[in-house]
Parts: structure tokens; C-alpha cells; sequence
């Protein structure tokens, strides 16, 4: 598209009610020197000169499609900018597909997850003291808990809670989400529920954890309080949180905001094993889990829910016999961060594998890793094209690497 990108604006409405922004938690400026050899980044939507008067362009808004090629935003989407000069894209979570027949493509979206985008210094200084302070007694494992009231109305499995606690989650649905028939049985058989938090403990349980094991949660508020947390406080006693490690002021008064949420995801990615409860739509676990496979295999955890609701609905029946057999059986058969070839539907930011893992020895040269002056080749060619200086060859490889305003 040869556009220049306008930092993100980050929703602040509808979960966080936190008004930080990108520029709160991100540090910007590391953002834009990292992918300056890629797109050019402004802070703000440039303004113009229009009939003698200085005004700030505005920006048309478009809506893409789930999962839209990369057609659609050189097509549609580059004509409305050309016409209008700025386009403005929201939604934008899961806006482009997880295939594109282009490994540089693929390599810019790690490039921009997993090593632009990095939170603001203070933010990292408070999450590494955390999990120093975790080290301390040893090996920790980081579990995102994701019991709350959006994520349980979304999921529509609402036969574990009582009338009163059913009809909360029903008129939260009916206010945020598309109105749909939803069978709380068959989406628990197709593992879509969100696991309980007493789940979670008897899956660690039968896998060999004890009482002994230091979790971190890392939780917004968990719906219906501590009569779910009870059973899973039972058998894993050790838990802690963000507020609970570090009792600074700015934490405590932020813990359910963007800084909370970026010290929850920081800790978790340190972790010595991570361990998500409902890796649905969450975009906090999915980008976790693509993280750790980037940074070297880290060890994950991964209930595969489909495989064990026939377990968890025979044990709610009584019949127990068998059931950390039958949870052990199935956990055995998931791959604990190891690398796997991504699957069709499976997301690229859950599972980057093999587009962003350069091999030495390829016979593809695409999938070849680059050369150890690589930074000095990019550096070279972005000055000269700010001098005018590039060849025709050259000017033509820059455009198709630079990439919302025209």
C-alpha cells in the first residue's frame, strides 16, 4: 500500500474503562525505530493546508472482514485512502487472514509482536522484580484464568451457575453479543466452555502438580467470587497474584487496567510454565502462546477441553473411577510448547511455525535465515532511499517493504 501507519488508538471503553493508550503502556519510540526499516510510523494524523487554512486530516473509517486477504486492503481499502488521504480501520482484532502467500509478510507480524511491540520501561522493571521475587522459592507456573462475566457470557455456557447467577450473564450476552441459540451441553462436548477454576486444579492434579506447586495468577475478576476459587485454593494453596508479589501504589490502583493486564502478560511470558484456561477468542492467550513457542519452546500447557469433557461430565455424574487416568491420557497427547506445523484455522499469533523460525540450511530461500550484516544491508538501503539515491531496482524493494495515511 506504501502508506504510513498512525500509532494504534487502543478501546477503552467497552472492558478496560482505561484511558492510558498505546503511548501509557508502549514504548513508542522503540516501536517506531524498530520497524523503521518496514513502514514509516507518525504519531498523530498528519494536518494540511487546504485554501489557505491548516487543518488535521480526517480519516475515513472502514470495517474489514474477519480474516480479510491482503487483496482486500490493496484493493478497497488502498482506493478509499487514495480518495480520502487517511483511512481509519476498527475493528482490527483478527482483521487479516493467518495464511498469506507471503513469508515476509508472515516475518513483519512477529517482528512487530515479539519485538516492537514492547511495554513501556517502567512496566518491564515492575514485572521482572515480580518474577524475581516469584524465583526466590524456586520454579513458578503462570495460569491465565479466564472465569470472568464477558468471557463466560460469550461462551453462553451457563448450566454450572445458579438461576440468579445465570440470569447476570444472560443480560450481559443479550447487551454485548450477537443473539445466537447456544446449547450449554454441546459447546462443553465441543470444548468451548471456559475450564473452572476447580477443573483447572484437578487437570494439574492428575498431571503430578502437588499442593507444594507456586501458581501466579494472572485474573481480572473472577465471576462468582471465591465459591469457584475455594475448591481450586484447596488443592493448590501457593497462589499469588500481581498485587499480592508487588503491594506499590501505582499497581494496586491500576491492577484491573492496561498496566495490570501488561504486568500480567510480562510475568506470564517469564514464566517457567504458562498455563491457559480458554484460548477461544482471547487475545491475551493466544498471543502468550505464539510468544513462548518464539522465544525457544517455552513450556506450555494446554488442556485440550474437547478431549476432556467426557472425563469432567462423568465426574459430575459420580462416576470418578478413572478420571486422572482418563485426563492424564489426554494431556499426554498435547505438545507443551514444542513446535508443530500451524493447522488450518489455528491462528498465526497462537502458532507462528515455520514462517518466523529461520532455518541455516534451507532449500527454500525464503525460509533461509538471513545474513549477520543484515542490519547494516537495511540500513544502507533506507538512507539512500531518504537521499533519493536508490536504483530502480532498489526504489521498487523499498516500496513493497514500507507500509494510514497516504
Amino acid at each position: 500500500m506504501n502508506a504510513t501507519l498512525v500509532l494504534p488508538e487502543l478501546d477503552a471503553n467497552s472492558f478496560w474503562h482505561d484511558d492510558s493508550g498505546f503511548h501509557g503502556i508502549y514504548d513508542v519510540e522503540h516501536f517506531i525505530h524498530s520497524l523503521r526499516y518496514d513502514v514509516r510510523i507518525v504519531e498523530s494524523i498528519p494536518e494540511i493546508r487546504k485554501n489557505g487554512k491548516t487543518k488535521k486530516m480526517k480519516a475515513v473509517q472502514m470495517r474489514p472482514d474477519r480474516n480479510a486477504g491482503v487483496d482486500w486492503y490493496t484493493t478497497e481499502a488502498l482506493a478509499t485512502m487514495k480518495q480520502h488521504g487517511a483511512i481509519y480501520l476498527t475493528p482490527f482484532s483478527h482483521r487479516l487472514a493467518d495464511e498469506i502467500d507471503n513469508p515476509e509478510y508472515q516475518r513483519l507480524r512477529c517482528r512487530v509482536n515479539y519485538h516492537a511491540l514492547r511495554f513501556k520501561p517502567h512496566i518491564m522493571k515492575l514485572s521482572e522484580s515480580i518474577v524475581e521475587k516469584l524465583r526466590t522459592e524456586g520454579h513458578f507456573m503462570a495460569i491465565h484464568l479466564r472465569f470472568e462475566m464477558d468471557m463466560l457470557s460469550y461462551a453462553g455456557c451457563f448450566n454450572i451457575f445458579s438461576p440468579e447467577e445465570k440470569a447476570i450473564l444472560e443480560k450481559y450476552r443479550d447487551g454485548n453479543f450477537a443473539k445466537k441459540d447456544l446449547n450449554p451441553e454441546e459447546r462443553r462436548l465441543m470444548g468451548k466452555c471456559p475450564l473452572t477454576p476447580e477443573e483447572v486444579g484437578l487437570i494439574l492434579r492428575a498431571m503430578g502438580f502437588d499442593n507444594s506447586t507456586r501458581i501466579f495468577l494472572a485474573a481480572g475478576e473472577l465471576f462468582g467470587g471465591e465459591q469457584y476459587m475455594k475448591p481450586f485454593r484447596a488443592l493448590f494453596p501457593r497462589l499469588e497474584n500481581h498485587s499480592s508479589v508487588d503491594s506499590s501504589e501505582d499497581l494496586s490502583t491500576k491492577s484491573q487496567g492496561l498496566l495490570g493486564s501488561a504486568v500480567d502478560y510480562m510475568v506470564c511470558l517469564l514464566a517457567d510454565i504458562f498455563m491457559p484456561t480458554y484460548d477461544g477468542p482471547s487475545n491475551f492467550a493466544n498471543n502468550l502462546l505464539g510468544h513462548r513457542l518464539y522465544y525457544g519452546f517455552r513450556t506450555t500447557i494446554r488442556p485440550d477441553r474437547k478431549g476432556l469433557a467426557p472425563a469432567f461430565i462423568a465426574r459430575a455424574q459420580g462416576r470418578k473411577a478413572g478420571f486422572e487416568e482418563a485426563v492424564r491420557r489426554v494431556m499426554m497427547n498435547t505438545s507443551f510448547g514444542s513446535p508443530q506445523e500451524r493447522v488450518r484455522n489455528e491462528s498465526f499469533y497462537t502458532n507462528s511455525w515455520p514462517e518466523c523460525f529461520c532455518q541455516t540450511e534451507a532449500r527454500n530461500p525464503t525460509h533461509r535465515c538471513p545474513p549477520d550484516n543484515v542490519l547494516q544491508v537495511l540500513h544502507n538501503q533506507l538512507e539512500s532511499q531518504m537521499t533519493g539515491n536508490l536504483d530502480p531496482h532498489q526504489q521498487q524493494r523499498g516500496n513493497r517493504t514500507s507500509s494510514m495515511v497516504r
